[in-house]
């Protein structure tokens, strides 16, 4: 998609400091981190607005986006505790329309769930 800021940065239009990539996935640091390790996981392939948009098609690339996530996690020493968090809409935070994962650790925070 051609205004979305995820994609332009997966195709290098827009500089980000990745972390890993292949023909499916991206990994990048936030630019606006939350956390001491803030890392974006996307697929390059636009999903329009979030997890709403799902299918059971892409099953494989969200599955792959999670091993990533675990293997960056071990990488950057915080595979002891993390969060991936993904938003589905403006009225939860989302503010980017493409589908993305949060990987968050690297100290003592936590998002109270219940």
């Amino acid at each position: 998609m051609s205004d979305c800021v995820f994609c332009k940065i997966a195709a290098g239009e827009i500089p980000g400091k990745k972390l890993y990539e292949d023909d499916d996935i991206l990994a990048f640091h936030d630019i606006n981190p939350v956390a001491p390790v803030h890392v974006l996981l996307i697929p390059k392939k636009h999903i329009a607005s979030g997890a709403a948009d799902l299918t059971e098609e892409h099953s494989a690339v969200i599955g792959h986006i999670f091993a990533v996530a675990a293997n960056i996690a071990r990488e950057l020493d915080i595979a002891d505790g993390f969060q991936i968090i993904t938003n589905n809409g403006e009225k939860v935070g989302q503010t980017v329309a493409h589908l993305h994962f949060h990987l968050l650790g690297g100290g003592d925070f936590r998002l109270k769930l219940g």
